[in-house]
Protein backbone atom coordinates (compact mmCIF):
# COMPACT_ATOMS: atom_id res chain seq x y z
CA UNK A 1 0.00 0.00 0.00
CA UNK A 2 1.18 3.47 -0.88
CA UNK A 3 -0.58 6.55 0.41
CA UNK A 4 0.18 10.17 -0.36
CA UNK A 5 -1.48 13.02 1.49
CA UNK A 6 -1.03 16.54 0.13
CA UNK A 7 -1.72 19.79 1.90
CA UNK A 8 -1.08 23.49 1.54
CA UNK A 9 -3.08 24.42 -1.52
CA UNK A 10 -5.32 27.45 -1.57
CA UNK A 11 -5.84 30.86 -3.07
CA UNK A 12 -3.28 33.62 -3.31
CA UNK A 13 -2.84 36.84 -5.19
CA UNK A 14 -0.30 37.22 -7.98
CA UNK A 15 3.18 37.70 -6.62
CA UNK A 16 2.38 35.72 -3.50
CA UNK A 17 3.72 32.46 -2.13
CA UNK A 18 2.41 29.08 -1.08
CA UNK A 19 4.01 25.98 0.36
CA UNK A 20 2.74 22.53 -0.57
CA UNK A 21 3.53 19.45 1.48
CA UNK A 22 3.06 15.75 0.88
CA UNK A 23 3.40 12.94 3.39
CA UNK A 24 4.05 9.53 1.90
CA UNK A 25 3.68 6.11 3.40
CA UNK A 26 4.69 2.86 1.76
CA UNK A 27 4.49 -0.74 2.85
CA UNK A 28 5.79 -2.11 -0.43
CA UNK A 29 9.25 -0.66 -0.61
CA UNK A 30 11.54 2.28 -0.21
CA UNK A 31 10.53 5.56 -1.77
CA UNK A 32 12.95 6.57 -4.50
CA UNK A 33 12.33 9.92 -6.18
CA UNK A 34 9.67 12.36 -5.02
CA UNK A 35 8.24 15.18 -7.04
CA UNK A 36 5.45 17.50 -8.01
CA UNK A 37 3.29 17.82 -11.12
CA UNK A 38 0.33 19.97 -12.00
CA UNK A 39 -2.63 19.95 -14.32
CA UNK A 40 -4.85 22.84 -15.29
CA UNK A 41 -8.56 22.14 -15.00
CA UNK A 42 -10.00 21.16 -18.34
CA UNK A 43 -6.61 20.49 -19.90
CA UNK A 44 -5.86 17.08 -21.33
CA UNK A 45 -3.17 14.89 -19.77
CA UNK A 46 -0.26 14.47 -19.37
CA UNK A 47 0.34 16.40 -16.24
CA UNK A 48 3.05 19.01 -16.32
CA UNK A 49 6.19 17.96 -14.50
CA UNK A 50 7.49 20.64 -12.13
CA UNK A 51 10.26 19.28 -9.96
CA UNK A 52 11.85 16.07 -8.72
CA UNK A 53 14.19 15.32 -5.86
CA UNK A 54 16.18 12.16 -5.23
CA UNK A 55 16.83 10.51 -1.87
CA UNK A 56 20.25 12.11 -1.92
CA UNK A 57 18.68 15.55 -2.29
CA UNK A 58 19.50 16.21 -5.93
CA UNK A 59 16.76 18.36 -7.44
CA UNK A 60 15.66 19.13 -10.98
CA UNK A 61 13.16 21.75 -12.11
CA UNK A 62 11.09 22.51 -15.15
CA UNK A 63 12.07 25.74 -16.86
CA UNK A 64 8.62 27.17 -16.11
CA UNK A 65 9.26 27.12 -12.35
CA UNK A 66 13.05 27.30 -12.06
CA UNK A 67 14.05 30.12 -9.76
CA UNK A 68 10.53 30.47 -8.33
CA UNK A 69 9.82 27.03 -6.85
CA UNK A 70 11.99 25.06 -4.44
CA UNK A 71 11.53 21.38 -3.74
CA UNK A 72 12.76 19.81 -0.52
CA UNK A 73 12.53 16.46 1.15
CA UNK A 74 12.76 14.89 4.58
CA UNK A 75 13.58 11.20 4.22
CA UNK A 76 13.06 10.47 7.90
CA UNK A 77 9.50 11.80 7.72
CA UNK A 78 8.85 10.70 4.12
CA UNK A 79 7.74 14.16 3.19
CA UNK A 80 8.29 16.34 0.17
CA UNK A 81 7.53 20.03 0.00
CA UNK A 82 7.26 22.59 -2.74
CA UNK A 83 7.85 26.19 -1.79
CA UNK A 84 6.30 28.38 -4.48
CA UNK A 85 6.97 32.07 -4.82
CA UNK A 86 6.28 34.84 -7.30
CA UNK A 87 3.09 33.06 -8.28
CA UNK A 88 1.12 34.17 -11.33
CA UNK A 89 -2.35 33.29 -12.62
CA UNK A 90 -0.66 30.88 -15.05
CA UNK A 91 0.30 28.77 -12.02
CA UNK A 92 -3.36 28.05 -11.28
CA UNK A 93 -3.82 24.29 -11.41
CA UNK A 94 -4.29 21.14 -9.39
CA UNK A 95 -0.91 20.14 -7.96
CA UNK A 96 -0.05 16.48 -7.51
CA UNK A 97 2.55 14.81 -5.36
CA UNK A 98 4.35 11.93 -7.05
CA UNK A 99 6.66 9.26 -5.70
CA UNK A 100 8.41 6.38 -7.38
CA UNK A 101 8.91 3.01 -5.76
CA UNK A 102 10.83 0.43 -7.78
CA UNK A 103 10.33 2.73 -10.78
CA UNK A 104 6.55 2.66 -10.49
CA UNK A 105 4.78 6.01 -10.03
CA UNK A 106 2.22 6.74 -7.35
CA UNK A 107 0.07 9.85 -7.12
CA UNK A 108 -1.60 11.92 -4.49
CA UNK A 109 -5.17 13.09 -4.83
CA UNK A 110 -4.16 16.62 -5.80
CA UNK A 111 -4.51 20.00 -4.17
CA UNK A 112 -5.89 23.09 -5.86
CA UNK A 113 -3.79 26.23 -6.20
CA UNK A 114 -5.54 29.34 -7.45
CA UNK A 115 -3.66 32.54 -8.21
CA UNK A 116 -5.71 35.66 -8.84
CA UNK A 117 -4.50 38.72 -10.68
Amino acid sequence: QVQLLESGGGSVQAGGSLNLSCVASSSIGEIDTMGWYRQELGREPPREWLATITRAGSADYADSVKGRFTISRDNAKSTVSLQMSTLSPEDTAVYYCNVRIRSFPYWGQGTQVTVSS
